[in-house]
């Protein structure tokens, strides 16, 4: 992988950076000799974990990730859907050295590492030696190779697709606002019945009802619709039975249509057609079906299942190489974690207390994952939650003190008291106050409107 905008590398010239290029050469006070440099590529919650754990070890900690800030990604549908700003939901990287000394931060970009060397080479030509490294550098949206799926269709797995899918969403608005017809309004297709379908169309149906009825009285009707597409036969599988049919029926009370049992063929410009062969328009098509590890990873020399994420073992270190740890959702364990936040959490944490045992000379020990359960929302004061009580009983809630539990996790896992803040004022006046059942949403990006040059 070659960047023309990077110098290049000249036949027998060393382009091997010592860690003093990033300001980690100078020992801690009381340690004569360098610490030992644990390197972490990927800021997300496994990478992010792996770093508040090493936050009293011996070491040096360097943060590599492409992008200079934390996404906390199970809001970026509100994001998408002008529920918050794109501040709330992330962190800026290097406002961990405020409180963690041991951590510096680089904005790059991993291209190879040689293991054998102990060294990552990255995309500016930097070689940047470790003695331990830890891949916690997430995955991307997965396409499955469906036909105009990666030209039409809206992922939603980063700050800037939220955004798009922001700006998308009004200028279609203003456009139907602006047309003649009275059918033509905005139809938005969401494919994939998880946790981020249900609510991104459950926020759809939330904005088109409190926030933009009122906004836009040109379109007439049931002109703005919310479609979801879900290949299998119920959506929400992960729930249990009685969650997924409250789920259905609120969103079905919400006005979305739900298309259950036919997957997607293909992506059309403005159309999803379905494999059963049913043609569904499609003004924006949201794609929330799934992921998996950038192309990229294939050129790290670590080992890949079929699926393309890296095999480690319970330890959490990477299959054959010792003192090469990876977590999150781009790990595969014998175990079979899921994909989610919490083992992210949990695994980045038992990588940096594996680290520090190995630091003393003691044996890594496996994660014991515990499994805290899982929700989603729906809509305002609508929401579902499996919550697993200690000695492994489910205690499983809807409506009201489902949304309350949802909205205090989401508020608590968020990074800097900044960003609890603003999320809880954001979230609560789309959702939460009776009297506040209009709230502005937060707009798009739509094009200004500017008169001809003279003599054009």
């Amino acid at each position: 992988m070659t960047d023309s905008a990077h110098t290049p590398v000249h036949a027998g010239e060393d382009h091997a950076v010592e860690d003093a290029d990033y300001g980690l050469e100078t020992p801690l006070t009381g340690h004569p000799e360098p610490l030992p440099h644990v390197v972490v590529v990927g800021g997300g919650f496994a990478g992010m974990a792996v770093v508040k754990a090493l936050a009293n070890a011996p070491v040096r900690i360097t943060l590599i990730d492409r992008r200079v800030y934390n996404t906390f990604q199970p809001l970026l549908y509100q994001v998408a859907t002008g529920g918050l700003n794109p501040g709330d939901v992330t962190y800026f990287l290097r406002g961990l050295r405020l409180r963690q000394k041991n951590v510096h931060v680089v904005h790059e970009h991993l291209v190879e590492a040689d293991h054998q060397a102990k060294k990552i080479r990255l995309l500016n030509d930097h070689w940047v030696s470790y003695d331990y490294l830890v891949v916690t550098a997430g995955v991307t949206t997965n396409f499955f190779g469906t036909p105009g799926a990666k030209e039409y269709a809206f992922p939603m797995y980063s700050r800037s697709q939220a955004l798009r899918i922001r700006d998308n969403l009004f200028i279609r608005l203003e456009k139907a606002a602006k047309s003649k017809r009275l059918d033509d309004g905005l139809r938005v297709v969401v494919v994939g019945g998880g946790a981020t379908g249900v609510e991104v169309a459950g926020a759809l149906a939330e904005l088109r009802t409190a926030g933009l009825a009122p906004a836009y009285p040109e379109i007439h009707g049931d002109a703005f619709e919310v479609k979801v597409v879900q290949r299998g036969s119920e959506i929400l599988k992960a729930f249990a039975p009685e969650l997924r049919s409250y789920a259905a029926e609120e969103l079905t009370r919400r006005g979305v249509s739900l298309h259950l049992g036919a997957g997607v063929a293909a992506v059309e410009r403005d159309a999803v057609v379905l494999t059963d062969g049913t043609r569904i328009h499609a003004d924006l098509t949201v794609w929330s079906a799934g992921v998996h590890p950038h192309e990229e990873v294939s050129g790290w020399d670590l080992p890949q299942d079929e699926g393309g994420r890296i095999k480690i073992d319970d330890t959490m270190q990477v299959e054959g190489l010792p003192h090469v740890f990876a977590a999150g959702d781009i790990a595969v364990s014998p175990s079979g974690l899921p994909q989610l936040a919490q083992p992210a959490i949990q695994g980045g944490t038992v990588v940096g207390r594996n680290i520090q045992a190995l630091l003393d000379g003691q044996p890594p020990q496996e994660l014991r994952y515990v499994d805290k359960g899982t929700m989603a929302v729906i809509g305002r004061r609508a929401a579902i939650a499996e919550i697993n009580l200690p000695g492994g009983r489910p205690l499983r809630i809807t409506k009201g003190l489902a949304w309350l539990v949802w909205l205090f996790v989401h508020i608590m896992s968020l990074i800097g008291p900044r960003n609890r803040v603003t999320t809880l004022a954001g979230l609560v006046t789309r959702y939460g106050f009776p009297f506040h059942r209009r709230p502005v949403p937060i707009v798009g990006d739509v094009p200004t409107v500017r008169p001809p040059k003279h003599g054009a």
